[in-house]
């Protein structure tokens, strides 16, 4: 019987990666590319892509059969290898980070709105006592017109300019 060397074939660094792992990887790549031909063009724009990738992403969206699609994406993921992947998740995820916090700023005004609408003068009050910038006439004259819309059922077009006071003037919402 000839003799084997076991623990040589134990040692997976000098093997390298797994069929299944390098599938996985090639997939993990397609569907980043995916990801970022699904972004709208402003943040498209932001990612360190080379020209080539680009091209090859404004290809996909242009063709129309499915396997030519899949081809392309295929495409895609294998010369995604050739960019800097770190650098484009860490805008993605600095992109999904400014959404959360757009998201939270634009929450903040809407149940402020809602509580001054809901609340009145009592509201009022308390919102001038945290944002000191903003006028109490035309605050109460805006609440005034989206009570009323509310009370009559009326589209809330009151409603939305009290929004856009709230955004304005007390600086949530703003970058920095």
């Amino acid at each position: 019987m000839p003799d084997y060397d076991d623990h040589h074939l134990d040692d997976d660094s000098e093997r390298g990666p797994s069929k299944s792992e390098l599938k996985r990887e090639k997939q993990a790549l397609q569907d980043l590319g995916k990801e970022i031909m699904a972004l709208p063009k402003g943040i498209f724009q932001r990612l360190p892509l080379s020209e080539d990738m680009r091209e090859a992403m404004a290809l996909y969206l242009r063709l129309k059969q499915n396997e030519a699609r899949r081809r392309q994406l295929q495409f895609i993921g294998k010369h995604m290898q050739n960019e800097d992947v770190a650098a484009i998740q860490g805008v993605l995820e600095q992109v999904g980070n400014e959404s959360k916090i757009f998201r939270q700023h634009f929450h903040r005004l809407e149940q402020l709105r809602d509580q001054l609408i809901a609340e009145g003068d009592s509201a009022l009050g308390a919102a001038l006592e945290e944002f000191p910038d903003l006028n109490r006439q035309e605050l109460r004259t805006l609440i005034r017109q989206a009570h009323k819309e509310r009370a009559e059922h009326k589209p809330p077009a009151a409603s939305r300019k009290l929004f856009r006071y709230l955004r304005e003037h007390t600086g949530i919402g703003d970058p920095g």
